[in-house]
């Protein structure tokens, strides 16, 4: 295919970023559409002076901020690769994902100098021939051996070397580190064109548009993060950066900035309604419109509380994972005014809902290998163009076991009814065979987790000689309730909570037995 055929993410620095007065703000510092394509080009043409190539990958750790952005442009704009790392990851954590990748270049803020600074003097990445800082070099004494981002756009020579964008080969605009079931760092390989159709099903789905004010609540080393920055470039909204998120700090900005949306996990969201209680915030969601939600379902006690706290926002939630470039799925838990937020679980035999496709993906049941031939239960599978080139591996994109006749297996069991909608079970290599029977420990978290004593389940299966696995459960009980165990006394008071009466409770929910 042409060169001037392809999707490229840097084609939303034009049409209708670039008419908009202010697309990124970031304490007192703004940048108009304009400013910001300007930069971007002007980075992108002070790496390519410095020998970035096409297919040569970048890796950056840093906080949130508008260099950030204009990095990921910069990069992929020269048809360069974004690795990204996670600035909570340890020194020996980084090198994992960094021998992976083999970068060229490492790029990096303040908060990670040390750690620069290491790796220069153990020259274990002989990849890397260029160190390069976001911020002033002169802030520390450390950093003193480091060139700084604004010195090289400064040094260059104009944005005249940079005429159209390029691609990577394979498409290839991102590798965006999980550690998937193994505990190492996988490298997923993320087209251009998987982040541009899943930001226009966010914009379909979600609503983004150009009135919108989008709160960097998430970092933008995760594809949650990563996407919903491109929906918003492409849409021509404006982001509001803060360097990581804090309950306190994105309170302050909604109300500065009259922040319309944002997104979140649920730790997020617990931390957020955690605060406003401590504090006895009311009227700063007044403006917000919309939140979206991934990695995790909201229990009911969080959806009820965002609502009462948002009571203006239309709160979605996805399901959906790294190698899908984000979401697969969609459902909205709650509109404004609406009297109760809509209850996320089905009958609990029947798992979790998750919502619908989006309209360009595939999503499939292979139930192969299933203990009954009768269950719609298996393995969830999904196709099309939003799903990963493959694992990135000694430079090159191995596609694995993962994806098979162009099915990428999402590692989780679920079923889908017959409106299309999807119900998920829980995750493949957790399942649990007691008695040659399958049992999801996802579905039994959630029945446990009902019970207004438990404030947390977690299910593992133990080896058990008759059945092969036994089924057992750590719950966390909450605070003003009393354990009572087989041998004490029972006293009748309405706070006790035994096995005994879980297991009761599990029945009664009609939980197979």
């Amino acid at each position: 295919m042409a060169q001037h055929c392809r999707g490229h993410i840097a084609h939303c620095l034009g049409g209708a970023l670039a008419g908009r007065d202010t697309v990124v703000i970031a304490g007192r510092r703004r940048l108009s559409g304009l400013g910001l394509a300007d930069g971007v080009r002007r980075l992108a043409a002070a790496l390519s002076e410095l020998g970035v190539r096409p297919g040569h990958v970048v890796a950056v750790v840093a906080f949130n901020s508008i260099e950030y952005i204009e990095l990921f442009l910069a990069i992929t704009y020269i048809g360069a690769i974004i690795a990204p790392l996670n600035y909570r990851w340890s020194f020996e954590e980084a090198s994992q994902a960094l021998e992976l990748v083999q970068p060229s270049v490492f790029i990096f803020d303040g908060s990670y100098s040390s750690c620069a600074l290491r790796l220069t003097e153990s020259k274990s990445l002989t990849s890397i021939n260029l160190y390069l800082i976001l911020g002033n070099p002169r802030s520390s004494g450390q950093d003193t051996n480091f060139v700084s981002i604004d010195h090289i756009k400064r040094s260059s020579g104009g944005t005249g070397a940079v005429v159209e964008p390029v691609s990577a080969p394979n498409d290839v605009a991102l590798i965006c580190f999980t550690s998937g079931t193994t505990g190492r760092p996988k490298g997923v390989a993320i087209s251009h064109t998987s982040l541009i159709i899943q930001s226009l099903a966010k914009i379909a789905i979600v609503g983004y548009g150009e009135d919108d004010v989008y709160l960097h609540t998430a970092p933008l080393c995760h594809i949650g993060g990563i996407s919903s920055c491109m929906a918003i470039l492409m849409a021509g909204g404006c982001h509001v950066l803060i360097p990581k998120f804090d309950a306190k700090s994105a309170f302050d900005t909604i109300l500065e900035h009259r922040v319309t949306s944002f997104i979140t996990v649920p730790a997020i969201m617990a931390d957020l309604l955690s605060y406003a209680w401590k504090q006895k915030i009311s009227g700063h969601g007044m403006t917000v419109t919309k939140i979206l939600n991934g990695g995790g379902g909201l229990s009911s006690e969080l959806i009820s509380g965002a609502s009462h706290l948002f009571p203006h926002a239309t709160i979605f939630s996805a399901y959906g994972m790294t190698e899908a470039c984000s979401s697969l799925t969609f459902m909205v838990l709650n509109r404004p005014k609406s009297e109760e937020p809509k209850d996320q679980l089905g009958s609990f035999s029947e798992g979790v809902f998750v919502g619908k496709p989006a309209p360009h993906i595939d999503i499939r049941i292979d139930r192969d290998g299933s203990n009954s031939s009768s269950s719609p239960v298996g393995n969830i599978l999904t196709r099309g163009l939003h799903t990963m080139s493959g694992y990135w591996m000694n430079n090159s994109l191995d596609i694995s076991d993962s994806v098979k006749n162009g099915w990428l297996d999402t590692g989780d069991t679920g079923w889908l009814d017959e409106t299309g909608n999807l119900w998920l079970m829980g995750r493949q290599k957790g399942r649990i065979k007691s008695g040659g029977e399958n049992v999801y420990p996802e579905e039994v978290e959630s029945v446990l987790s009902q019970h207004p004593s438990v404030a947390k389940a977690v299910v593992i299966g133990v080896p058990d000689i008759r059945l092969g696995e036994k089924v057992v459960a750590c719950v966390s009980i909450r605070g003003g309730w009393k354990w009572i165990d087989a041998v004490a006394a029972h006293q009748g008071e309405g706070t006790e909570v035994s096995a005994q009466m879980l297991q009761d409770h599990c029945r009664m929910k009609k939980l197979s037995r």
